[in-house]
């Protein structure tokens, strides 16, 4: 089949060449949304996210650090890249290190792919990277429902370059289709550094297969091995189909939203969860005067629905994380005040004060966190 005519499945083709409609199942490829931070140090001795809004690192005992940013840098049509520069190296590279650069995805986002069954489809991957030298790293789907996965290798040069990758359709051959709710089905992940218990066997390429973790990275070089290593990503796309189309754009404000299923802060844009900051700060007040009782609530909305109850940390006008700041009527505000929450869901909760210092109202920031 023809590019055209693979292209016509898939949407209609704009005056501009470009291919209209859903495709692209990764959240914030273009790296264009940091609500944490656009920049941090010290990466490596733990998992987490950090910069960019969707993107986790995975690394478990290596001696090797970075830094992670947003950068205002990237090929021709894109604003912002993810970068990771090395700052310290690990040249002596015990069996079960890793350093793996992830998205995680829920299974009812994924139901189109028809894995595991007759009619599943393939799926590709395509995405920019550069780098300061010419290294071997391996991109790997892995399928959490079935521990079931697939590896491919591409490799990085000084420039920009665009790699689209091709995975074949997982049939009906014992595996389940990815779960239908919101729990993790999927994980893509370029892998960057890892030891022996990743790289000792070889590398899965061709199908998908039940996961031995000698295969998973075979063949892969390490962004650890020098101080002057970096490592530039952007433009991921995840779409169905054996054909990479051009990136799907999407508003700041709509993949904002997105990311807002997952995380979401107080503050605004740009400031980062636990800054001593009255931007965004959530004020209440009751309507009974002062009181010391626990009569004191607060509904609070959450600004997009998330993926299940998340998991809150208030902060007060101090910046003390867990505590919130009372104020009272010609008393002025208390920092260090408890609240307990009620009625918890993926769209609010209650918010009560516990006894203390006489107050009419809250004040206090949050963040609410949801990944996978």
């Amino acid at each position: 089949m023809s590019k055209a005519a693979e292209l016509a499945k898939w949407g209609e083709v704009s005056t501009n060449g470009q291919v209209s409609g859903r495709r692209n199942i990764v959240i914030n490829g273009a790296m264009n949304v940091a609500q944490r931070s656009a920049s941090v140090t010290g990466i490596g001795a733990a998992a987490g996210y950090f910069t960019c809004d969707r993107w986790i690192i995975a690394t478990g005992s290596s001696a090797g650090r970075f830094t992670m940013s947003q950068t205002a840098d990237g090929p021709s049509g894109f604003a912002n890249c993810l970068k990771l520069d090395c700052t310290t190296a690990d040249t002596s590279i015990a069996a079960g290190e890793t350093l793996v650069l992830q998205q995680r995805f829920e299974g009812q986002d994924l139901q189109s792919i028809g894995k595991g069954v007759t009619g599943a489809k393939e799926v590709t991957v395509s995405f920019y990277v550069k780098a300061n030298a010419a290294f071997t790293f391996g991109l790997e789907l892995y399928d959490a429902d079935n521990t079931r996965q697939i590896t491919k290798l591409f490799t990085t040069t000084a420039g920009w370059v665009r790699h689209e990758l091709t995975f074949p359709a997982d049939v009906d051959d014992g595996s389940s289709p990815f779960v239908d709710d919101n729990g993790l089905s999927l994980t893509l992940g370029f892998w960057l550094h890892a030891g022996t218990t990743y790289t000792g066997g070889t590398l899965n390429t061709s199908s998908w297969a039940n996961v031995t973790h000698a295969n998973r990275a075979a063949g892969i070089d390490s962004f650890y091995s020098s101080t002057d290593n970096n490592f530039f990503i952007t433009g991921v796309q995840l779409e169905v189909g054996s054909v990479a189309t051009p990136f799907e754009h999407r508003s700041f404000g709509e993949e904002l939203q997105l990311c807002q299923r997952y995380y979401e802060i107080s503050y605004s844009y740009g400031t980062s969860e636990g800054t001593d900051t009255s931007a965004g700060l959530i004020t209440t007040d009751s309507m009974g005067g002062d009181t010391t009782t626990a009569y004191l609530t607060h509904q609070l909305e959450y600004r997009v629905a998330k993926r299940a109850a998340p998991t809150l940390v208030f902060y007060d006008q101090a910046e003390t994380s867990g505590k919130i700041t009372s104020h009272a009527t010609g008393v002025g505000t208390a920092n260090n005040q408890t609240v307990s929450v009620e009625h918890a869901s993926d769209k609010s909760i209650s918010m009560n004060r516990a006894s203390g210092d006489a107050a009419n109202g809250f004040r206090f920031h949050y963040s609410a966190t949801s990944e996978l």
